[in-house]
């Protein structure tokens, strides 16, 4: 029998039933993504986040009311929010749970508007939207939405107008984004958004989920000729540790898959619940086999390599240990986000109080830059995301915190650096802000990354393992060769004005290519200074920053 109306239980069922569709279909919804690119993938990230929402609803009493169930809803989404999808997402959240929370009956009318509200939400969250995406979807299914309650639909016709509306919404995006045309794909985070609508149908008319797409598996980056190296436990870089939900027959299968990932492997509890210890190098691996058998929560990530790599830095740089070094209170202090030894310390160095673990791959929640924010010795913060991806996170903080927070809305690293020349600890949040976005614009930024899914360029066609160039205006070279791409980027990028380069070498970077790039500089712009810094960030073998 069809539910007429929905309350705070089937409400509560239609977010975990979405956070489970979610988690099936993260692999297909990643493989969407039409940027070769490695990054934080759309289908990751709005796992993830919907992961913090239920969560957050677990903190709730079974019986509590839609007010109650809707505040943790939106609370949860927001803070643990990751990504740009994961920070739409949110707000479509936080839309739809705004009106419900107040809503006299959640029949067709009341979902009708709280999804419209939705749509509105996920607009407000972007500030240059781009039709063909994820906000089309919402906004042309909410319209459908409106139009059935309008004509007196019940609740289920009213979710299948919206279902219906927005699916064939989905299949017209690639007709609104040519990069999607070009590579034969819906948008990704439509497809996402979808699974909610079904959610929504599966709890109130008892319909069947979709089975998720099968797709091939993305192809892993290819490492240079030559380069057999195996990491042995000792190179192990993370330490991940959370809370996990599962049936207590899948844990042998669980520590099974743990050790295919990594060593110094804990997993200790019973009756549904375990506390998880590793070591590894590939942090979303390790969480996935969390997923993979329930519901990781409470989510701990340690950069080891980082932990020793600041402590021998402060050791020797302030001649005492890194626990006595929390830092004089000041007017204004900066957190920035960097992954990467050497790209830690020279943040450091250059004044941040706080460096958050995240960038291409590794995008921090919103909660995650909250608590940064919190553990500083300063009544205002700047934040520096050094990532487009987690500009919009941060830009979730201040209103998170009592603290006055203002983002410089740096997309990389070399960015984050220059920008910090600028920076004025005595001087407010807002003064920095300006000044140091003013010095962050007048950066030329470029890095070399390799490519982890075929694709289209204005540089050419992208075959997976190939090596690009990026810079603001977007792929600039297509390369067989890490040098090829680099001193492609270069030739794009260089011109008579600038006098300093900026090499940020990452844990791939390969010492004559390095050196290679050196004697390129000095032969073509010999007018043109070059500074190496040890980064050793993982994904991008060269950042580049040009002054």
């Amino acid at each position: 029998m069809p539910v007429d109306s929905l309350d705070a239980s089937s409400l509560r069922a239609i977010v975990v039933a979405f956070r489970d569709a979610l988690t099936e279909h993260r692999e297909s919804i990643n493989n969407l993504n039409v940027y070769p690119v490695p990054d934080g993938d759309t289908g990751t990230n709005m796992s993830l986040t919907l992961v913090s929402v239920v969560e957050e609803l677990d903190t709730v009493a079974a019986d509590a009311d839609v007010a109650a169930v809707c505040e943790a809803i939106a609370h949860g989404s927001l803070m643990g929010a990751r990504g740009n999808s994961g920070v739409i997402m949110s707000q479509i959240l936080r839309g739809f749970a705004g009106v419900v929370k107040t809503a006299p009956t959640i029949d067709g009318n009341g979902f009708a508007a709280a999804w419209a509200a939705a749509a509105e939400g996920a607009y407000g969250a972007v500030g240059n939207p781009v039709e063909g995406t994820i906000l089309t979807v919402v906004r042309e299914s909410s319209d459908a939405a409106v139009a059935a309650a309008a004509d007196g639909a019940d609740l289920v016709g009213v979710l299948d107008a919206a279902r219906t509306e927005g699916g064939a919404s989905l299949e017209r995006t690639p007709t609104l984004l040519k990069v999607l045309a070009d590579a034969g794909v819906v948008d990704a985070g439509g497809s996402g958004l979808l699974l909610f609508l079904d959610a929504a149908l599966h709890v109130v008319d008892g319909r069947a989920m979709p089975e998720p797409a099968v797709v091939a598996p993305l192809a892993e980056p290819v490492r240079p000729e030559g380069d057999d190296h195996e990491p042995s436990i000792a190179d192990l870089r993370y330490e991940v540790m959370f809370l996990l939900d599962a049936p207590d027959s899948s844990i042998d299968g669980f520590k099974a898959a743990w050790a295919a990932v990594g060593d110094s492997i804990v997993v200790v509890g019973g009756d549904g619940i375990f506390n998880c210890h590793i070591h590894c190098d590939d942090i979303g691996a390790a969480i996935e086999c969390g997923i993979d058998v329930g519901r990781p929560h409470k989510i701990r990530v340690t950069d080891l390599l980082e932990e020793l790599e600041e402590r021998d830095w402060v050791q020797a740089e302030m001649g005492q240990p890194a626990d006595a070094v929390a830092g004089e209170p000041v007017p204004t202090a900066v957190v920035a986000v960097g992954v990467g030894p050497g790209v830690v310390a020279i943040l450091k160095s250059m004044g941040v109080h706080a460096v958050v673990a995240g960038g291409q791959s590794m995008n921090p929640s919103t909660a995650e830059l909250v608590a940064a924010v919190e553990s500083v010795p300063a009544p205002e913060v700047v934040i520096l995301p050094n990532n487009k991806n987690i500009i919009p996170v941060a830009e979730q903080v201040d209103a998170q915190t009592s603290r006055t927070v203002r983002v410089v809305p740096t997309k990389g690293v070399a960015e984050g650096l220059a920008c910090l020349m600028a920076y004025d600890p005595q001087a407010t949040a807002e003064a920095n802000a300006s000044s140091m976005t003013g010095a962050a614009a007048a950066v030329v930024a470029g890095e070399v990354t390799q490519a982890v899914r075929d694709s289209t360029s204005d540089a050419g066609p992208i075959t997976t393992g190939d090596w690009l160039g990026i810079c603001r205006d977007g792929i600039t070279a297509v390369e067989p060769s890490m040098l090829e791409a680099a001193t492609g980027l270069l030739t794009s990028i260089l011109d008579d004005e600038h006098e300093l380069l900026t090499v940020i070498a990452g844990d791939e970077a390969d010492d004559a290519v390095t050196d290679a790039i050196e004697a390129w500089i000095d032969e073509h712009h010999p007018e043109v200074e070059v500074e190496v810094h040890d980064g050793g960030q993982p994904l991008y073998p060269y950042y580049f920053g040009l002054e």
